[in-house]
């Protein structure tokens, strides 16, 4: 068997730089592949402005944002349009203004799916999307019903995490279901909260390879209302999700074996109150990759000690967010390249 079956990660995921021209803007990824991105998450990197997320299914200019509890809304200065290589942006300061500096993580789905419940006896909840399943990735589009049910997400085997949120009703959180923490717990990928116990919001049922389940909870359920769900799974030498204990070294710090050189990192603290941290292999360039961004903040960048290693990444710092000794934390991980590729040939480390 092969090590891997995605020797090129930039066919599924790209991070994109760029300075703003305040005029609109048709950006290129700068993979050796073309690659038309299907979710798109920008986050100005010089002044505070609120991460915004974007996708085909919702449809261009429909944006959520991931530091607070609103609904969703129209900006037209903001992301107008997926491009066959890229996305353009208009002239809105959160994505565009002249003369900042911003970042995007773009990720591949791009085959429609559409579930009709009653008709194909998979699920509750009619659903639709897209998806990619080489990489092991779905956007699911669902309308609530209050009611505990089931919906189709789209893949072929089980997702690791589930990152949900509610479309239309304002004041609701954006909800993590994670493999690590199990079904009876919720995660906001919006605050600073540690990892309650939850029984409304996925119904304490996890998720199979055709469903997962949530229960009566607004949040991830709200009756008649759209709801969006981004959901990933493991694939070996592209992705990976999981959980690590802190040993609150800053010499001798926590290792993460992911199997690939990273080219994306987001972790959380679940034992107690703290930021989330996001690193991606462009902010810098080279080790350390210590820029940092905070999903749950309109913060610009920080600075933390972490490398990115062929095979996975290593802690330099006992900061809580990142490795208190005996703290618990969850994150994702996207690949670079894969750490040995389908030919048996090994990457290096930057």
């Amino acid at each position: 068997m092969a090590y891997t079956t995605i020797d090129n990660p930039e066919l599924y995921f790209q991070t994109k730089l760029w300075t703003g021209t305040g005029s609109s803007n048709a950006l290129t990824l700068d993979g050796d592949e073309d690659m038309q991105p299907d979710f798109v998450w920008i986050k100005c990197r010089s002044v505070g402005e609120a991460h915004r997320l974007y996708d085909p299914v919702r449809g261009a200019t429909k944006q959520l944002v991931t530091s607070d509890t609103s609904a969703e809304s129209t900006d037209a200065t903001g992301l107008t349009a997926f491009d066959s290589d890229g996305f353009t942006v208009s002239t809105g300061n959160p994505v565009n203004a002249s003369a900042r500096t911003y970042v995007a993580w773009c990720w591949k789905a791009g085959t429609a799916f559409s579930n009709d419940a009653s008709a194909t006896s998979v699920g509750s909840i009619d659903s639709d999307g897209s998806i990619n399943q080489d990489a092991g990735f779905s956007i699911c589009s669902y309308t609530g019903t209050g009611s505990a049910g089931t919906i189709k997400h789209g893949l072929n085997s089980t997702p690791s995490i589930i990152i949900l949120k509610n479309r239309i009703g304002g004041s609701l959180f954006w909800y993590m279901y994670h493999k690590s923490l199990g079904n009876n717990t919720e995660l906001y990928l919006n605050a600073t909260d540690a990892a309650p116990a939850s029984t409304s919001a996925w119904n304490t049922t996890s998720p199979t390879s055709s469903v997962f389940s949530v229960g009566s909870h607004a949040g991830t359920n709200g009756s008649s209302e759209g709801t969006i769900a981004y959901c990933f799974l493991d694939v070996q030498g592209y992705s990976k999700f999981g959980s690590y204990t802190g040993n609150g070294s800053t010499t001798s710090g926590i290792f993460i074996h992911t199997g690939f050189k990273p080219a994306f990192y987001m972790s959380k603290r679940t034992d107690s109150t703290d930021d989330w941290n996001l690193h991606d292999n462009k902010r810098p360039a080279y080790n350390p990759a210590n820029i940092f961004l905070e999903p749950n903040t309109q913060d610009t960048e920080g600075t933390r000690t972490i490398d990115f290693l062929s095979n996975g990444i290593k802690h330099y710092t006992s900061n809580a967010g990142y490795n208190a000794s005996g703290a618990t934390y969850i994150y994702m991980a996207f690949a670079e390249a894969p750490f040995v590729n389908s030919n048996g040939v090994p990457n290096n480390a930057r």
